[in-house]
């Protein structure tokens, strides 16, 4: 990783007519290993955005001659993505709020707690790195990159990509598993488009979707009259996907009976149409998908053992989302950029809050889940920036425990054990219980600090954890 993108050596410019709380600024952010620029007023700091790069903006509201709003709108039109930071005066949350609205990321008050300062620092320039990471998949997108929709770049889906990188390009038949949402399709197109077979069909068959009785002529066609209502005869996906690749998704759902017919495929190369009796030749690369434990239903007798053997050459273990939490910025990032594209909405941000309810929510439905969660936030925002207002069953200011965060799917999903979702379930709590002590108490830490029964030091600890410095 570069020296700026992890945050050392990166570039920010601080704006204010103040040369005292200018060099306090500079002070703090150059031990902090930042390379610092000054400007004295908003016509400067425009000027200098238009000739250099910056990661990041530190900007006061009140200014002579242009002020930081005004700033914020001009810098916001030469470059959209750039990161800016407002600096308010106690007591005017309405003018901070205007900046919110106006496309600053973030604000605090002066005087400020250096501690507090630099939680914000890091946290803008986090915000900065994922925009520059999101610039990068635009250009994979644009240019047909097989990776484009695998967002992330945490250990464990990195681990995925470089095996789907290393068995794409080979013949061998590969067994995706993981949880719901987690992205099973979208490795079987990476596959699919890593192959020699990318200018051949890939067919994609939801064998938990498909009634019994009609699957096997789903996959291996149909002869005329083999059936009631079988007026014509009909090709199967297998012979559709000649050539190509077929990806039976759900492959755990498949009835016993039909799993033998399957594993006489992958043995001979051959299928029958039902009613047929000639033999029809198939060159097809299987992949397939599941989020059953296929091992466990080998055990139980409910799926074949020589099939799963047949099936299980190459496996790729997908993480779920609550696994992968790294990664969940970048994702939150991707999906909004996209669904605002998509719906014609201008929201660029999501709000350090909300955010931090995206990154201690155990997310049981995984990425779709997410995704879902995302494009309903974009309908709803109202503003430029999606707040936690937006989301599905998140805590207001002053609301309770916060137990209505909880998804009941959490409840009966077992693919987790006990005391990951207790975890994951108390992180939920106790940061939807800070905030509404912080919101009960006006802000005042030391008295949210007392209601709660811990000292400062650990409430501001846990407001560093879940982002609720606002």
């Amino acid at each position: 990783m570069s020296a700026a993108a992890n945050g050392r050596q990166a570039r920010i410019l601080v704006v204010d007519n103040e040369a005292s709380m200018r060099f306090v600024l500079r002070e703090v952010m150059e031990r902090e290993g930042y390379h610092v620029s000054e400007a004295d007023d908003g016509d400067t700091a425009v000027d200098m955005v238009r000739q250099s790069e910056f990661h990041l903006v530190i900007m006061d509201i009140r200014m002579p001659r242009m002020d930081g709003i005004e700033a914020l709108r001009q810098i916001k039109r030469l470059r959209p993505h750039l990161v800016v930071v407002m600096i308010t005066a106690h007591g005017s949350e309405v003018v901070a709020l205007e900046a919110m609205r106006a496309g600053a990321y973030d604000y605090f008050h002066k005087p400020f707690e250096i501690d507090e300062l630099r939680v914000v620092i890091r946290r803008a320039l986090e915000r900065s790195r994922l925009m520059r990471q999101l610039s990068v998949l635009r250009e994979e997108l644009a240019s047909h990159r097989p990776f484009d929709r695998l967002v992330g770049t945490g250990p464990a889906m990195s681990d995925v990509i470089r095996l789907v990188e290393q068995v794409g390009p080979t013949d061998a038949t590969v067994l995706i598993l993981g949880e719901s949402g987690t992205g099973k399709e979208l490795i079987a197109q990476a596959i699919h488009r890593t192959s020699e077979r990318r200018d051949e069909p890939l067919v994609k068959v939801n064998c938990a979707a498909i009634p019994e009785a009609l699957l096997e002529s789903e996959l291996f066609g149909h002869e005329k009259g083999a059936f009631t209502g079988a007026v014509a005869q009909r090709m199967g996906k297998f012979e559709l996907a000649d050539g190509g690749t077929i990806f039976l998704d759900e492959i755990g759902e498949m009835p016993l009976s039909l799993q033998s017919k399957l594993l006489r495929v992958l043995q001979e190369r051959e299928i029958e149409r039902v009613g047929g009796t000639k033999t029809i030749g198939v060159d097809v690369r299987l992949l397939a998908a599941s989020n059953r434990d296929l091992e466990a239903a080998v055990r139980d007798g409910r799926f074949r053992e020589d099939l799963f053997f047949r099936l299980n050459v190459v496996p790729v273990t997908l993480p779920p989302l609550r696994k992968r939490p790294e990664d969940i910025p970048l994702l939150v990032e991707h999906f909004l950029e996209f669904y605002s594209q998509k719906h014609r909405k201008q929201v660029v941000e999501i709000s350090p809050r909300a955010l931090a309810w995206c990154k201690s929510y155990p997310w049981p439905g995984n990425v779709r889940e997410l995704e879902n969660v995302i494009q309903r936030a974009v309908l709803l925002a109202t503003g430029p920036t999606l707040d936690i207002e937006n989301l599905p069953q998140s805590p207001g200011v002053g609301q309770g425990a916060g137990m209505d965060l909880i998804d009941p799917h959490l409840i009966s999903d077992f693919s987790a054990p006990l005391n990951q979702k207790l975890e994951a379930v108390t992180e939920v709590v106790e940061a939807a219980v800070i905030r509404a002590a912080l919101a009960e108490v006006g802000g005042k830490r030391q008295r949210a600090a007392e209601l709660l029964g811990i000292s400062r030091k650990s409430l501001f600890n846990k407001m560093m954890k879940y982002g609720l410095f606002e």
